[in-house]
């Protein structure tokens, strides 16, 4: 690896280290917006990787001729060349889906602490979900204390038969 590749993988690294710092800060802090850029970049990864998946399916034969440049004394190297390239296919579209898979994972759960914290941030009523089927929507804090004002009318008085 020559000097420019290494200084472009550190400059890569720190940002990569500054954006997943900025996703852990906006999430202790509950700020949205600075979730955003780990979010993007989860995105742009994904798209990568499906790419990857899809130059695997569209071009078999690269995977043969990428294990070919692979240097003599890696290991498995002749392991890897007997096998049969379409079963070859296979496995590594399996271990790349199980992968987009994960990936997939991970961005619903940052997208999910990403609009729960927008909508922590933004709603005054609460709301609790019971199951599928049920919401109840709880009051503000003021209304729902006893030093509040009571909106409800007194009831009526007892009257004796």
């Amino acid at each position: 690896m020559d000097d420019a590749n290494m200084c472009i993988a550190i400059a890569i690294s720190l940002l990569m280290i500054l954006i997943c710092a900025m996703a852990t800060y906006g999430a202790y802090k509950q700020h949205a917006a600075w979730i955003i850029p780990f979010f993007c970049y989860q995105i742009f990864d994904f798209a990568l990787s499906t790419l990857v998946a899809v130059t695997v399916l569209v071009y078999p034969n690269s995977i043969q001729e990428y294990i070919r440049q692979l240097p003599s004394d890696f290991l498995y190297k002749d392991d890897l060349m007997s096998v049969n390239p379409t079963c070859l296919v296979l496995i590594i579209l399996l271990f790349i889906s199980i992968i987009l898979t994960f990936k997939g994972y991970l961005i619903s759960c940052v997208w999910n602490c990403y609009r729960y914290i927008n909508g922590r941030n933004a709603s005054d009523v609460l709301v609790y979900v019971t199951s599928n089927d049920t919401t109840v929507l709880l009051p503000p804090y003021d209304d729902a204390t006893v030093n509040g004002t009571a909106k409800e009318p007194p009831p009526p008085p007892y009257v004796s038969a």
